[in-house]
């Protein structure tokens, strides 16, 4: 049995257990992951067509019972000819292995168990079911300490067909009650009594009967009074041995008439008011027993005369005349025929209140292997109904039936027999894989079975992450068959990138044409022009949303910022600079560096002068900003002029500019050498002006 899987749904992991009837394995539920025991009927029962019927009969009675210290029955199921119950697995041990190892126990934890007991027989019996088998190997005791017990309704099972079989269930003998020893109907007192016993064991560490054989075991449970607890073990209290000893009364109306009463008298027994009371006293009916057999003097004749005179007269009756002889065999006849009216009125009564209340039970059929509607349909004809379960796994043709159950037995009328059915060539409903990566569908579909060379695809330029799927076929809750399927999806293709341009200081046509050869677009009215002091009218002040150097996709657009020119409060000034060289007649080579509205350090024009005269700079200030003309020869300032934008004011409104200021003396070699630091700019395209001809400074510039 280890490791087969029992309904296609219990995996047997190992044997647990075992009793006369059954044996009992660890197993896992595959369908709900947990833990569960399977109890399998052993081999030779499974041909005796009576015991099994009572055995799922009584296992699906017991599967009805729910309550906390009852071990829960999850399921009753046939495969071929192995019959099995899963049940709910416990973590822990039976209480006829903790009696081995601790007995007797402490009297608090044999009333807590044996309250617990009580608890689950005042369930079962109000369910009308009746344990017939509680013993120490039946209660599981869990690793919280709560009480189980299991096997509700096997052992009514094993009592109608194994119980009287000399050794099919000795381990059970020492717990039966006199009822059930001498073979009659054993009811819910009968539970009550095997408890008493296992309360006596439980604080003594023995049993109350022992013999040689069963025979004489079950004959003392019949004859013999059990001797009183408290002379076995003196620390248990008075209150609990009553308990016990009325639990065990040989007549069933001298025990507790319910367990829920014997629970309640469990919950209180401990209390300290109860603990020392008085040893309980049963009456003895035997006094009362008219039939009991007595010893009794012979009666004498003058005693019987004496008797006879004692005997109240009766009234005189009218005197009759007898009847005659010849008919004295009519009234007899008569009574006789009424009585035989009687007999068969109440016989006919009887009869027809059996058939009233009689269940009609027919042969089940077998269908294995027939189409799913002729299966019904012979059901249907025998007053059987059928429900359907559908087997993905069968290779057979679609709607065969594969097994039922039950089969070979007969069942009542209208009872549903289960149908398993082939649900013919495996299909794979398509799931939804829009939005996955192409890398990760492919690891689900290969863990259906399904190959590489069945999936296919095709890619499309989008805004997704690349590899992304953006359709599929099948289309989502599609079926196909494995071998036969087809998968097609449209993938993201990433977009082609370039390394953006640096387009400031293009112009406008330049940075249009630049933008197109890299297959990006201008955007739409993505062109705006403003005004500068940095950047010349017509060309390119800012670019984005890409920078230089970013990455751009192929299709992107960009915008463009275009300089208008100088703004209009912008003040152009012409300078005249007066150089004069150090040697007359020999060249001297001064350099002309500005910083203005428009320019910041730049390198304006450099010329080589052999006699005095005077250099014109052209200028631009503003409000906030003033221009600085520095003078050099070679690395030495030789000069400095400051114009501010009231310059330009007074130079618009016709005043007479303010007189250049004078040049400065020339530094010896060592001033010259530790000049003032001016850093030397450029013209705004990165190169400087050199050589003698003067560089004119464009007009406009950036803010």
């Amino acid at each position: 049995m280890i490791g087969r899987k029992l309904g296609g749904r219990y995996e047997i992991l190992e044997r647990i257990g075992g009793g006369g009837m059954a044996l009992v394995y660890k197993g896992h539920d595959l369908l709900l992951n947990r833990k569960v025991a399977v109890k399998v009927l052993r081999q030779q029962y499974v041909h005796d067509e009576e015991f099994i019927r009572r055995f799922r009969r009584e296992a699906q009675a017991a599967a009805s019972l729910s309550h906390p210290n009852v071990v829960s029955i999850y399921d009753v199921g046939q495969e071929e000819d192995v019959h099995y119950i899963v049940m709910e697995y416990i973590e822990g041990k039976t209480l006829n292995d903790l009696i081995k190892e601790k007995a007797p126990l402490q009297v608090e934890d044999a009333v807590h168990f044996a309250s617990q007991i009580a608890d689950a027989l005042d369930h079962a019996h109000h369910n009308e079911i009746i344990h017939r088998d509680i013993k120490p190997h039946n209660i599981l005791i869990g690793k919280n300490g709560r009480a189980k017990v299991t096997d509700f309704g096997i052992a009514r099972a094993a009592t109608s067909s194994t119980i009287t079989q000399t050794g099919s269930v000795v381990g059970s003998v020492h717990y039966f009650s006199p009822e059930h020893a001498k073979g009659t109907n054993t009811g819910e007192k009968s539970d009550l009594y095997s408890l008493g016993i296992v309360m006596y064991q439980m604080l003594t560490a023995k049993l109350p009967f022992l013999g040689e054989s069963p025979i004489s075991v079950a004959l003392k449970h019949l004859q013999e009074d059990v001797e009183e607890p408290r002379k076995v073990n003196p620390l248990i209290p008075q209150s609990v041995e009553n308990i016990i000893l009325k639990a065990m009364r040989k007549k069933p109306e001298e025990r507790y008439k319910s367990a829920k009463l014997m629970m309640e008298d469990l919950d209180t027994c401990l209390n300290p008011d109860r603990r020392n009371e008085a040893k309980v006293a049963f009456w003895d009916a035997y006094g009362m027993d008219e039939e009991r057999t007595l010893v009794m003097p012979a009666i004498r004749a003058d005693q019987l005369s004496k008797f006879e005179d004692d005997e109240p007269e009766k009234p005189a009756l009218r005197e009759e005349s007898a009847p005659s002889k010849g008919n004295g065999w009519a009234k007899p006849l008569i009574w006789i025929a009424v009585l035989l009216i009687v007999l068969g009125g109440m016989w006919y009564m009887v009869t027809y209140v059996r058939g009233m209340f009689a269940v009609e039970t027919v042969e089940v059929p077998n269908v294995i292997n027939k189409p799913l509607i002729q299966a019904q349909a012979e059901l249907t004809a025998v007053k059987l109904g059928s429900t359907v379960e559908y087997d993905k796994d069968s290779k057979l043709a679609k709607d065969t039936v594969i097994r039922q159950d039950p089969s070979g037995m007969r069942m009542n009328v209208g009872t549903k027999v289960t149908l398993y059915v082939s649900s013919g060539v495996p299909k794979i409903k398509m799931e939804s894989y829009v939005g996955q990566l192409l890398k990760d569908a492919k690891l689900k579909l290969q863990a259906l079975g399904i190959t590489d060379d069945q999936i296919t695809f095709t890619q499309e330029t989008t805004e997704d992450a690349p590899g992304t799927i953006l359709k599929q076929t099948p289309l989502v809750g599609d079926e196909f068959e494995l071998g036969k399927a087809a998968i097609t999806f449209v993938v993201s293709k990433a977009k082609e990138t370039v390394k953006m341009p640096d387009l400031v200081g293009m112009t406008e046509a330049e940075a249009k044409a630049q933008i197109a050869k890299l297959n990006l677009k201008v955007a739409v009215n993505g062109i705006t022009r403003e005004k500068s002091y940095k950047v010349a009218k017509g060309k390119v002040i800012q670019q984005f949303p890409f920078t230089k150097n970013q990455d751009a996709s192929v299709g992107d657009e960009i915008s463009l910022v275009i300089s208008d020119g100088l703004p209009e409060d912008a003040g152009q000034l012409t300078v005249s600079i007066p150089v004069k060289p150090t040697t007359e007649g020999k060249d001297s080579e001064f350099k002309i560096v500005v910083s203005d509205a428009q320019y910041e350090n730049f390198e304006y024009k450099t010329e080589k002068v052999s006699k005095a005269q005077n250099l014109d700079v052209k200028v631009i200030v503003s409000p906030d900003k003033k221009a600085v003309i520095l003078i050099k020869e070679g690395d030495s300032l030789v000069n400095s002029i400051t114009r501010t934008y009231q310059d330009y004011l007074d130079q618009k409104s016709g005043k007479t500019a303010s007189p250049s200021p004078t040049a400065s003396p020339t530094p010896s070699p060592k001033q010259q050498n530790s000049g003032p630091a001016i850093p030397v700019g450029n013209n705004g395209n990165g190169q400087g002006q050199t050589g003698g001809a003067a560089s004119k400074p464009p007009t406009g510039g950036t803010n």
